[in-house]
């Protein structure tokens, strides 16, 4: 047993020596990212920080990994600074380390290197060359989202351990909600371009293509974004030519508009605008609720739409209205 013991240590101990001073593998990793080898170098980045922390020496790790993440993510690889990222929390909770302001200044470091990936919200004359752009920018956003969620929530583990030390919450939460929202924000603005532009078959088109890849679980979510905002300024006509569009593109494709609480809705909601039903428009809002809270533009939408279609303006727009005038 005695053995065994020294033998451990020995080993252990010769782990240590045989490892490279960090800076010298930061180096060397650096230049493999700046040669285009990103996948190669995110495997020694992830076998080297493993040597490190397997010996116990996490300073060093926590600089390999840090680096490794700023230095992926700069070159546009989300999914390895994320990686990275994730083992470089992952290494603070298995180190115990004590946390301070500086171990929250990596953190942030980390984060604020995730690149920002804007939507285009115009599409010119060729659709085709511009609708693959758009799909191709749409898909790199919500990579960066997941990636960069997944990375906060495991940060946020980092702060809990911290409340004794009075380190706040709020700024990582926050920011998660920020990551968790852009996503919508960016597909809420491409879809009101498609508004804007008066064409629903193109919007059809671009809601077909994207139907399965981009809104994984989420297709009824934009469907009901496009319907509602065409309705929203008044233009029930293009609302029922967009479903109406889509469907067939669907059907050509063997596909189909999924069948969901929220798209019911909206199949109840077009034919009830067409006559004068405030009623009967208020009582779907309150039965399909649970559905159209999955997106908070929906309420503000559907606001917008009593008031266009019915003359009715809620509580909280009226709010709104007064408040501008008294700002004027």
């Amino acid at each position: 047993m005695s053995r065994s013991l020294s033998m451990r240590s020995s080993m252990s101990m010769r782990s240590r020596r045989d490892l490279p001073p960090p800076q010298q593998t930061i180096e060397k990793l650096e230049n493999m990212v700046a040669e285009g080898n990103y996948y190669e170098a995110q495997q020694m980045y992830k076998s080297t920080g493993a040597r490190y922390i397997a010996a116990q020496k996490y300073l060093e790790a926590l600089d390999i990994l840090q680096s490794g993440a700023l230095v992926q993510l700069k070159h546009g690889q989300v999914t390895c600074g994320g990686e990275l990222a994730i083992m470089f929390v992952d290494t603070l909770v298995k180190a115990a380390l004590p946390y301070n302001e500086e171990t929250f200044d990596r953190i942030r470091k980390m984060y604020d290197a995730f690149p920002r990936i804007s939507v285009p919200h115009f599409l010119g004359d060729d659709y085709d060359d511009d609708g693959q752009k758009l799909s191709e920018a749409i898909s790199a956003a919500k990579v960066r989202s997941e990636s960069c969620s997944s990375f906060l929530r495991a940060a946020i583990r980092v702060e809990i351990l911290c409340l004794f030390n009075c380190y706040s919450l709020m700024p990582l939460w926050f920011a998660k909600v920020r990551v968790d929202c852009r996503w919508m924000q960016d597909m809420t603005k491409v879809s009101s371009h498609f508004v804007r532009g008066n064409d629903p078959k193109k919007f059809a088109s671009m809601l077909a293509n994207f139907m399965g890849k981009c809104y994984p679980g989420e297709d009824d979510t934009a469907i009901a974004r496009g319907v509602l905002m065409y309705l929203s300024q008044g233009n029930l006509r293009d609302a029922n030519l967009l479903m109406d569009e889509l469907k067939d593109q669907l059907k050509s494709a063997d596909l189909e508009i999924p069948k969901t609480d929220l798209i019911q809705f909206i199949k109840y909601l077009l034919p009830t605008l067409e006559r004068d039903a405030y009623p009967l428009f208020r009582t779907l809002r309150q039965k399909y609720k649970t559905s159209t809270d999955r997106d908070p533009v929906f309420e503000e939408l559907l606001d917008e739409i009593a008031a266009k279609f019915y003359g009715i303006r809620s509580q909280s727009a009226l709010e709104g209205l007064f408040g501008d005038m008294f700002r004027v």
